[in-house]
This record gives C-alpha cells, sequence and structure tokens, in this order.
C-alpha cells in the first residue's frame, strides 16, 4: 500500500465517523430534555461540521475549504456564547 492510499482511506473512514457523530448529536438537539443540552448538541454539530469541511479541503488539496472552516469556527463560537447568554439573562443584548 502506498502513502496515497491510506490517505484516502483514512480521510474516508473520518469522513463517515463525522457524519455517524453529527446524525448522534442531531439525535440529542431534537429529542434533548433541557435547552442546555441542545445548545451543547448544537455547538458539537458545528464542530464536526468544521472537521467534515477540513476533511474535504485534504482531500481536494483545495485551500478554499480551510478557509471556510475557519469562517465556520467563527460563527459557531459567536453564536454559543450568544445562546448561552440568552440562556443565562434571557436577553442577548443589553
Amino acid at each position: 500500500m502506498t502513502a496515497t492510499t491510506i490517505l484516502v482511506w483514512s480521510v474516508t473512514v473520518s469522513q463517515l465517523m463525522l457524519v455517524a457523530a453529527m446524525a448522534c448529536y442531531l439525535y440529542r438537539l431534537i429529542r434533548g430534555p433541557r435547552a442546555q443540552d441542545r445548545v451543547l448538541s448544537l455547538d458539537a454539530i458545528y464542530a464536526c461540521a468544521m472537521l467534515l469541511v477540513l476533511t474535504f479541503g485534504i482531500r481536494t488539496g483545495s485551500a478554499l475549504y480551510f478557509e471556510v472552516a475557519l469562517v465556520i469556527a467563527l460563527l459557531g463560537f459567536i453564536s454559543s456564547v450568544a445562546l448561552a447568554k440568552f440562556l443565562m439573562r434571557g436577553e442577548v443584548i443589553e
């Protein structure tokens, strides 16, 4: 086996595992008993989506995917902070 074959197989397996993890988090998002569980699963979903975009970038070799992953990470962090502030105080903007 060559190094290229090992890389292709490992990226494919990691993409499948990330999709499976996103499905589990989506189940928790829909089924979660409390709002905190839903926020946590949404946070994990955006992290998995970012990693999935990064694996697409590794597979294709394009730098555009890495920039998209950075934007997803920034927007996900801001949304997590806003949702946490909303759950704590009941308002986002004071």
